[in-house]
């Protein structure tokens, strides 16, 4: 390897430790206590302090238990996550394949206006949500939350996954149908398996947005559904700020986006790429 060659890994290690250091700095924070989080900063464990386990003991069975919110992010977020990918993969195929008419509008108008409710500010929606869940009974229950979050992905879906249905051959849906393959069959058996890579990638896409959210379970959530970020929030009280729960927490909340991540690496690469092109 030149010299030359080497110098360009510089810039690339740099990048990697800026980008590394933080999520250390959660790991090694989560195994603090009190002691060790104000008495100075404390970088390597068994060196500079002695690690704890007070945090997860706390937030796994104590008064603080994660457990319930954590089970609310995931039942909401995969249900809505399950149901946008569902009605926004379908809707998506029709706009990809048909030239749809709405008054004035053809399938791209009818596209952008799809994703221009994303380009609305989530503060303007949460209100009307909350007005409208206190009448019909949603506030603070599961099923509210998952039809505010898939409200929420469903245009990233249907944007999305239309591109990846373009990129599919016409020919191959031709030839099916010469075959006597009904258009439901042609969507299911060659449409749908050909775009793989981008269902992998929306579906972590719309999961991380939901999965993340703070804004809508804040307003939308008291005691019954409150959600992870919720949770985190609620580590800061009177006494102060307990940053080796709110530490612990976070690492659990990284969990499934990373091991989705890693897994599904090549896929996830290939449909991101693919869903770019236009």
């Amino acid at each position: 390897m030149t010299s030359k060659a080497r110098w360009r890994y510089i810039p690339l290690i740099l990048w990697a430790i800026f980008v590394i250091f933080p999520l250390y700095w959660v790991l090694i924070t989560a195994f603090k206590d009190n002691r060790s989080i104000y008495g100075g900063a404390k970088f390597i464990p068994f060196v500079d302090f002695k690690p704890d386990l007070g945090a997860w003991a706390s937030i796994l069975g104590g008064d603080n238990s994660i457990l319930g919110p954590l089970w609310h992010s995931l039942l909401a977020v995969t249900l809505s996550t399950l149901i946008a990918m569902f009605v926004g993969t379908a809707a998506a195929y029709g706009l990809a394949r048909y030239d749809l008419k709405l008054a004035w509008m053809g399938s791209r108008d009818i596209s952008f206006f799809i994703i221009s409710q994303r380009m609305m500010p989530p503060i303007v929606a949460v209100m009307a949500y909350f007005i409208l869940f206190r009448q019909i009974r949603l506030l603070d229950t599961i099923a509210g939350m998952t039809v505010v979050y898939t409200g929420f992905t469903l245009p990233l879906v249907v944007w999305f996954m239309q591109n990846y249905f373009r990129q599919v051959p016409v020919s191959l849906e031709e030839a099916a149908r010469t075959d006597g393959a009904s258009r439901f069959m042609i969507f299911w058996r060659i449409s749908v398996p050909l775009t793989t890579p981008g269902l992998i990638a929306t579906f972590l896409l719309a999961f991380s947005f939901s999965w993340n959210d703070f804004l809508f379970a804040v307003m939308l959530t008291q005691t019954r559904a409150t959600t992870l970020p919720i949770a985190i929030a609620q580590q800061q009280g009177q006494l102060g700020t307990a940053w080796w729960n709110i530490c612990a927490i976070s690492l659990i909340s990284m969990v499934p986006m990373i091991a989705a991540a890693i897994v599904l690496q090549k896929r996830l690469v290939t449909g991101l790429l693919g869903g770019s092109e236009r």
